[in-house]
């Protein structure tokens, strides 16, 4: 397929996401089904257009002055691919496949704007009921983390230091790009993608097989060694999920004391039993029953709680949630941050720590949540956060921001990574 095709194929793909309201993953993965004849590389690069176009919706929508499948399409490839409206109508131009070019409305439209004279919120490309929480959590800075909330993505990796270093690792993965992550210090990144590039299968990597890497955001692995586990410690993992921070736990512990892995929703741990299985962590015990939570009340040196939310800070990465949200569903995850809160603190035991963590970059679910839950529960304390961070990670100082009643706030502007929330609070008496 030619660039037309693909551009095609993208809008027919985003005006699919808008009429039926679903996740641009479904949306993508049904194209590819009834459209068999397209090649990997045709589907890679109608997904980059698609997810660009949803990242870059406003601001796409601003410059062609609507914010139609069409309109957001053609934006994505103006404002993320190097093209030009003379160098995309040349390419379209006896395409069968391709839409009709760009009109003189569209290019009158284009010629007059600047996206430096756009709204903030059009700059920051999120809605405008959101502007305002992105300006308590950034101040002057909002629009920037906005922005860099609508880029590409890098692909993150943890080195599994249970069987492998970071110099195995990317010794394996020469030829892909790899580098040292910038703070986790077994993390490798990935640079984002190009135009219709596509990052490598790391998956199918006999490394990955063999159980020396997993996927990871480098905020995730960063927050995950904040949480302080080491070998000999008993931890509870609250809301384990998938279980990415549960192995990171492990693997800091040197499989040594025991790491629980526990989820209301049981069927969110499934993955979790072949990543042990490849991973060769052996400290990991599952626990789905509150009857085996019971025994573990009051004992736990660290309660991990990575709570459910918004899941503003991984824009990046799944920017059609971006539309979805509302403050209906950002108050629902405000009530079940705080209960689960309210649950997990059960379990710390005196001198213990709980480690509450959001993927999320809004103050409601992340310092505002922490002063509501310490008003009933005076008996957590923050720990110094500043020395936390300065001991774990010396040198990147200036990678963080340190709420003034503790608290640390990782971003992609600021710290390269997906938007991540944690405060560490230690139980006293």
């Amino acid at each position: 397929m030619r660039l037309g095709g693909r551009l095609a194929a993208a809008i027919e793909v985003l005006e699919d996401i808008g009429r039926r309201h679903r996740p641009v993953a479904d949306a993508l993965k049904d194209w590819g089904l009834s459209h068999r004849f397209a090649g990997g590389g045709d589907r890679a690069a109608i997904g980059n257009i698609v997810y660009d176009a949803l990242r870059r919706k406003r601001s796409a929508g601003w410059l062609l002055g609507e914010d139609t499948p069409r309109a957001i399409g053609f934006g994505a490839l103006l404002l993320e691919w190097n093209q030009t409206t003379q160098s995309l109508n040349d390419a379209l131009d006896g395409d069968k496949f391709a839409p009709p070019l760009l009109n003189d409305n569209e290019l009158k439209a284009i010629a007059g704007r600047r996206l430096a004279d756009a709204p903030p919120a059009v700059q920051a490309d999120i809605p405008d009921w959101c502007a305002p929480l992105f300006e308590q959590a950034f101040g002057k800075s909002w629009v920037e983390e906005g922005a860099a909330l609508a880029t590409r993505p890098p692909l993150d990796l943890r080195v599994n230091t249970l069987q492998a270093d970071r110099g195995k690792v990317l010794a394996e993965l020469e030829g892909t790009g790899a580098k040292a992550a910038r703070i986790a210090p077994n993390g490798i990144r990935i640079p984002p993608i190009d135009g219709d590039g596509r990052h490598p299968n790391v998956q199918a990597e006999p490394a990955f097989q063999k159980g020396w890497f997993e996927v990871q955001d480098e905020g995730s692995q960063v927050v995950a060694t904040l949480a302080g586990a080491e070998a000999g410690m008993q931890v509870l993992d609250f809301c384990a999920g998938a279980g990415g921070k549960t192995l990171a736990l492990s693997a800091a512990m040197d499989n040594r004391g025991q790491v629980f892995a526990h989820d209301a929703e049981k069927a969110r741990l499934a993955p979790i039993f072949d990543r042990i299985r490849r991973s060769e962590n052996r400290n990991i015990q599952i626990v789905t029953k509150p009857t085996e939570l019971a025994p573990l009340s009051g004992h736990m040196d660290i309660v991990l709680v990575d709570a459910p939310c918004t899941g503003s800070g991984t824009w990046r990465r799944r920017p059609d949630a971006k539309w979805r949200l509302t403050q209906r569903q950002l108050d629902a995850r405000k009530g079940e941050q705080s209960a689960i809160l309210d649950a997990a603190q059960a379990f710390v035991k005196p001198g213990g720590l709980l480690v509450y963590i959001t993927c999320s970059v809004f103050d409601e679910e992340n310092g505002e949540q922490i002063a509501a839950f310490r008003e009933h529960h005076d008996s957590f304390v923050p720990v110094d956060h500043r020395a936390l961070w300065d001991g774990r990670f010396p040198g990147q100082e200036a990678a963080v921001r340190i709420g003034a009643a503790g608290g640390i706030s990782l971003s992609p502007a600021l710290s390269g990574t997906d938007g991540f929330y944690v405060c560490v609070l230690r139980r006293n008496g």
